[in-house]
């Protein structure tokens, strides 16, 4: 089901239109070090996400889908790593109950296909939290191959998104620990061999970019981490209560089991009843209020930063149920109506956010473009940034985008622009695509040129040179006046980007 509404819709913009484009520029480039956006460095996280959607793309070709596989393996790990440990700490039943809430929410089927990176960093610190946690449970000592394992979850953790994938489950398990009188066991982790791990597999980006780009590390880390969480200067201010409501979303309706389970007392034998021991029950209540805690904090908030709450909720759910629900008359069947209310409201939100988000999208003159394109032509965009364009179209150039960069430099704003010129500082040959509007005239009277813009753009007012070539739902696309391109791109077989062969 999920694989199936991740084929139904096209690329969400911002978003999945970015940090797609950023994977395809990756296979596209050979530049397996540098993530780039329009050819321009792109830092605001490290490039996990990236190779793993190059690599899709190349074995699946360059479609929605194969980029949606990289968030959709990692929830179904997520939701592998539930029913393990579920099933190791309160029996087959809690477990399949459990991965069953989790697999039917809307966190799962439609978290699980939206293409950045909150899946995947949520996934490792899960799986870093459940190994952890197993390990300081087998006894006085902590079992050295579990936690080995979680120190590799908190390096694929790292290279997710950064600092999270360390801190998160680090402050989950200290406050855990000292909750149940653990904490000595700390001493005995295999540091040496664990840390090797770590250092192996995080590590050797970071190096070797650090080097190439000597701001790097002061750009990712204090800039895109430290400065986002403690400014409030960033998009998306929310209220305190903001994740409270998401988890609320993105678990319905099964998290109201874990906070009320209708105040119904168990009929059956209490040995009928699967329960959770003192030490996984408080470890769950601390993994989802620590993490909701630390992100309700910064002024900005993204719903996908609730998505590591989801394991530990989605057990303590299952236990609510079979204490609450699980004795009642067609229990069985009131389940299996949620599960269906759950996806039937995925499928909605699929099947419509493609014709209400039209108007934002390229995809139209992606379609037109890619055929009628040369090789060689330059395309301008201007007022506002088609993420979703250069992956449809499957532009071999980056774009040159018209603004006035130098007054933009001088603003504080959270927008598209900033990421070009912020990236722009790292490459300086990247950067001669930003480009003041003052060019888009001469552009218009050469050969070879394409502009793309918002219909109603001002920036289009009174063009000399150009002349509307295909005007979409949301976006116009221009010619440059000396081009000698066919009235149907479709004639023009022996031309075109790769994106052409896909849209005909």
């Amino acid at each position: 089901m999920l694989l199936l509404l991740a084929a139904l819709r096209p690329l969400a913009v911002p978003d999945e239109g970015r940090y797609g484009e950023v994977g395809r520029w990756m296979l596209q480039s050979g530049d397996w070090l540098t993530p780039r956006l329009n050819g321009i460095p792109f830092f605001h996280k490290p490039p996990y996400l990236y190779w793993l959607e190059a690599i899709s793309l190349a074995g699946f070709g360059v479609n929605e889908l194969a980029l949606r596989l990289v968030p959709a393996l990692h929830v179904g790990l997520m939701l592998v790593a539930l029913y393990l440990s579920a099933r190791a700490v309160g029996g087959e039943l809690l477990a399949r109950r459990a991965a069953i809430m989790l697999g039917s929410s809307l966190a799962f089927l439609l978290g699980g296909q939206y293409i950045n990176h909150d899946m995947l960093v949520a996934t490792w610190i899960g799986v870093a939290i459940w190994c952890f946690a197993f390990a300081f449970m087998a006894g006085d000592k902590p079992d050295a191959t579990l936690a080995r394992f979680g120190f590799v979850a908190c390096a694929l953790g790292m290279l997710s998104k950064g600092l999270i994938g360390i801190a998160l489950p680090g402050m989950v398990l200290l406050v855990w620990l000292l909750w149940t009188r653990q904490l000595r066991k700390i001493l005995y982790l295999p540091w040496l061999s664990g840390l090797a791990l770590f250092a192996g597999i995080a590590l050797p980006w970071f190096v070797v970019a650090q080097q190439k780009y000597p701001q790097l590390f002061n750009y990712m880390f204090i800039g895109q981490q430290f400065n986002r969480y403690t400014a409030a200067t960033y998009n998306n201010p929310q209220p305190w209560w903001f994740y409270l409501a998401a988890v609320g979303l993105l678990l319905f309706p099964w998290v109201f089991f874990a906070v009320n389970p209708l105040g119904r007392k168990v009929q059956a034998q209490p040995s009928a009843v699967p329960s959770l021991g003192q030490s996984w029950l408080s470890l769950c209540w601390i993994w989802a209020g620590v993490i909701i805690a630390f992100f309700s904090v910064p002024h900005s908030k993204l719903i996908g930063y609730v998505l590591p709450v989801m394991p530990a909720l989605a057990l303590l759910s299952a236990q609510g149920w079979q204490r609450s629900m699980a004795q009642r008359r067609h229990a069985g069947r009131i389940f299996a109506a949620l599960c269906a209310l759950n996806v039937g409201i995925a499928l909605l939100i699929v099947t419509q956010v493609g014709p209400i988000t039209r108007d934002s999208r390229t995809q139209d003159v992606a379609r037109v473009l890619a055929c009628a394109q040369r090789s060689g032509d330059t395309v301008y965009v201007t007022d506002a940034y088609p993420y979703d364009l250069p992956f449809y179209a499957q532009a071999r150039k980056p774009m040159v985008v018209l603004e006035d960069w130098p007054a933009l430099r001088q603003e504080s704003g959270d927008g598209w622009q900033r990421e070009l010129f912020e990236g722009a500082d790292f490459d300086a040959q990247a950067a001669k695509v930003l480009r003041l509007p003052t060019e888009l005239t001469s552009a218009g009277t050469q050969t070879g040129n394409w502009l793309v813009a918002r219909i109603g753009s001002k920036s289009t007012d009174g063009l000399i040179g150009w002349k509307s070539y295909f005007q979409g739902a949301g976006w116009t696309l221009y010619q440059s006046a000396g081009a000698s391109a066919p009235e149907r791109p479709e004639a023009a077989e022996h031309k075109g980007l790769p994106g052409c062969k896909d849209q005909r």
